[in-house]
């Protein structure tokens, strides 16, 4: 049998990805993951949840103390959590 044409595993996932259209879902799943490794386990303790929607990431808080120092530090949260992402996926952060 004679290979015609070998290419590595990672540029078909990735053209894959593409062809599906599952590059935003999976920067926003990154993102998602990226929450506790990015502000620690105490935030990640005091956050009851998190989810995206219309470009925004709504995370709801137990702890108003955690929600006044995430608010303080959201013009930097918001490009690292991108960055993580491998993408912009958010442009805003909505604590509750």
């Amino acid at each position: 049998m004679e290979r015609k044409e070998v290419r590595r595993i990672d540029s078909l996932l990735e053209q894959f990805v593409k062809a599906h259209k599952l590059d935003k879902g999976l920067a926003e799943y990154r993102l998602m993951k990226s929450w506790k490794d990015l502000l620690g386990i105490t935030v990640a303790k005091k956050t009851k949840s998190l989810h995206i929607h219309n470009r925004k990431l709504f995370v709801t808080l137990h702890s108003s103390v955690v929600r006044n120092e995430l608010e303080m530090i959201k013009s930097t949260l918001i490009p690292r959590l991108n960055e993580v992402a491998g993408m912009d996926v958010i442009d805003d952060v909505v604590l509750r």
